[in-house]
């Protein structure tokens, strides 16, 4: 029998924690699938990585990060050659146009440095609160919640929100998370989302939640 979503604050914090503790026994490594060695690399991946797979970012950016190591080398650089080499991520002339954008303030506002703040990481050019919140939680280690389109259907799916708003589940999952696991628990989430609560046909006869989701079949 279907179990219902408890109510009261208390009761679904409860209810967030026994979901946290089965996600983390279902998937013991949770962090980013992109490859990068600076938050730098990390910063244009993630870019990249808008309506693409992590997969294909991961197969363009060793040539991209060999020809253009840091942002002096793609302000400096030949945008043509930029635009080769991230073509097959999709919508290129976009992204190409905001990673040099993005480059440029970086060396003109924070000496070619990524900041480690979120206003100001959202200031630059293609970066939303998404990407911004990737940069944080992964390179620097600070406490965010990255909301995806894995992350607001799981969440929906879960009643951990009933918003489709990705700021509005942010702030619902920060008061029910613990804040020490706000980073690994909303990459817990994707992942789970990505594999098991997929969009067209989620697998609910192998999800470890199943006894616990007011949605499951």
């Amino acid at each position: 029998m279907k179990s219902k979503l408890p109510r009261g604050h208390q009761k679904k914090q409860q209810y967030a924690e026994e979901i946290l503790k089965r996600l983390e026994k279902a998937i013991p490594v949770a962090d980013t699938a992109l490859d990068y060695q600076t938050p730098f690399q990390l910063l244009i991946a993630t870019i990249l990585s808008a309506q693409c797979t992590d997969v294909r970012v991961n197969q363009v950016t060793p040539k991209l990060f060999k020809a253009f190591p840091g942002p002096k080398d793609i302000v400096n650089g030949d945008p043509e050659h930029l635009i080769s080499l991230i073509r097959s991520t999709g919508f290129f002339n976009n992204k190409a146009k905001n990673i040099i954008a993005a480059s440029k303030q970086l060396i003109e506002t924070h000496s070619g440095e990524v900041p480690e703040h979120l206003e100001a990481l959202v200031a630059l050019p293609g970066v939303g609160r998404k990407t911004a919140n990737v940069v944080l939680g992964t390179a620097f280690g600070h406490q965010t919640i990255v909301v995806d389109t894995h992350v607001r259907r799981v969440s929906n799916r879960l009643g951990l929100s009933k918003s489709s708003d990705p700021v509005h589940i942010e702030t619902d999952l920060s008061r029910l998370f613990p804040k020490e696991k706000w980073t690994t628990g909303a990459h817990r989430l994707l992942l789970h989302g990505r594999t098991v609560c997929k969009a067209r046909k989620p697998l609910c006869d192998q999800c470890v939640l199943a006894d616990v989701c007011p949605s499951a079949a």
